[in-house]
């Protein structure tokens, strides 16, 4: 039976059936995998049973032609597998493909295992890559689909994003955040709950210069795909680690997939580009170059919803008032370029009011595409309560203080407004 064939019958049979034929390969543990998942174990059982070996990774393509399937980290390493020049022309194989086949151990003279046979692209028949769209030629429109943060327990972050600043799918949103603010662990509260709502979103976690006790946490506590390089790594791993998890999303978008990254953040990613790129000669203040933006702004820029079907959503953070004329610039160029922004206060982290979460200067653009007209009603009145009772300083941490009570005393975000609705 020819390949193609193989891979055909395996999509077109229902979960029942993969189950049958799992069984009858005595692969064991099925149970709660989904159909792709059981696809997969079906054509690495066929590769053992020929006598290769199942292997896949993520591409990256070098410039002469061939390519490398990386592991998760996404940096080169021994483990790496061989992709010839020829089998990428052949299925139009892409950088941050998702290839899976069977392969063969080194031979005398080489260094790497070799791809013999592609199996599956992206989880899909590698006779459709060929066909796929280019990420640049689908249509970006404003996101419509809210991506609804609500979830059991005392998840209050979440919940005050929900309804000040909503994340639809494709949002560009920015959390800007002073040192210490407690981004990160806004970043995880939406990761997670984003995770727990929605099993058809990827979920992509894109740590660049953070601590390695952080990545740690990360990797225990979010459900999803952590990609990370430590502070104390090179800064070509920062910057060719952010490439390749784009380019990897930009695959699955292509495919009519919805992907979710949470990057950690711009800043440290555009400081990254600044050294690592060779010197164009011109410097702005805080010495950064001005080639040095552009790399981070196509990262950031990528995000959108597409009338094709599939989307990209990015959150990132954003750092300010650290004392660096730098930081500040990175800032100024980003500040615009996103769909929706989430400032953080240092006011409210000193009085360790989490989450810090400065309301009236947050928000989302064209927020009506996402909430329904009588939540925009009710949100609209809690933001003219809050603009009322802040008017100064004290106030000010005093206003967010109170409607996060207010949320904790209420077990949904509808009830919480219409308590506010009632009092108004």
């Amino acid at each position: 039976m020819t390949l193609k064939m193989d891979i055909a019958q395996l999509e077109n049979k229902t979960r029942d059936e993969l189950v049958e034929l799992a069984k009858e390969m005595n692969i064991t543990n099925h149970h709660g995998l989904t159909k792709q998942d059981i696809v997969m174990r079906l054509l690495q059982a066929y590769a053992e049973q020929e006598g290769n070996t199942f292997c896949s990774g993520i591409l990256e393509t070098m410039s002469d032609g061939y390519g490398f399937l990386r592991n998760i980290s996404l940096l080169p390493s021994s483990t790496d597998i061989y992709v010839s020049q020829s089998q990428i022309r052949r299925f139009g194989l892409r950088n941050g493909d998702m290839v899976a086949g069977q392969g063969r151990p080194a031979r005398a003279g080489e260094k790497y295992f070799s791809l013999l046979r592609i199996e599956a692209v992206n989880d899909l028949n590698p006779e459709l890559a060929k066909d796929r769209p280019h990420f640049g030629a689908l249509t970006p429109t404003f996101p419509d689909k809210l991506i609804n943060l609500e979830v059991p327990g005392d998840n209050l972050s979440a919940r005050l994003i929900n309804l000040i600043a909503p994340i639809g799918r494709g949002q560009r949103g920015l959390i800007v955040s002073p040192p210490k603010a407690g981004k990160t662990t806004l970043l995880k509260s939406i990761a997670n709950a984003a995770a727990t709502n929605y099993s058809d979103i990827h979920l992509m976690v894109c740590l660049i210069g953070e601590r390695p006790e952080e990545v740690t946490d990360m990797k225990r506590s979010v459900r999803g795909e952590v990609i990370a390089a430590t502070f104390d790594e090179p800064v070509e791993n920062h910057t060719r680690v952010a490439g390749l998890a784009l380019e990897r999303a930009k695959r699955m978008v292509e495919s009519g997939k919805d992907v979710l990254i949470v990057l950690d953040g711009i800043t440290r990613l555009t400081r990254s580009y600044n050294l690592a790129m060779p010197s164009s000669g011109r410097t702005l203040s805080g010495g950064i170059d001005p080639a040095a933006l552009y790399p981070a702004k196509h990262f950031f820029g990528a995000a959108r919803n597409t009338e094709e079907g599939g989307s990209l959503t990015i959150i990132a953070t954003c750092l300010i008032d650290t004392g660096s004329r730098m930081d500040d610039l990175i800032y100024e160029e980003f500040k615009g370029t996103g769909n929706m922004e989430v400032h953080l206060d240092r006011r409210l982290a000193e009085r360790r009011t989490f989450p810090a979460i400065d309301i009236p200067r947050s928000g989302t653009r064209r927020e009506e595409l996402l909430l329904d007209a009588e939540t925009l009603k009710q949100v609209w009145l809690l933001r003219r309560m809050v603009s009322m009772i802040s008017s100064d300083s004290v106030n000010f941490a005093e206003a967010t203080e109170r409607v996060l009570e207010r949320l904790r005393k209420a077990k949904t975000n509808a009830e919480f407004l219409a308590n506010l609705s009632r009092e108004a």
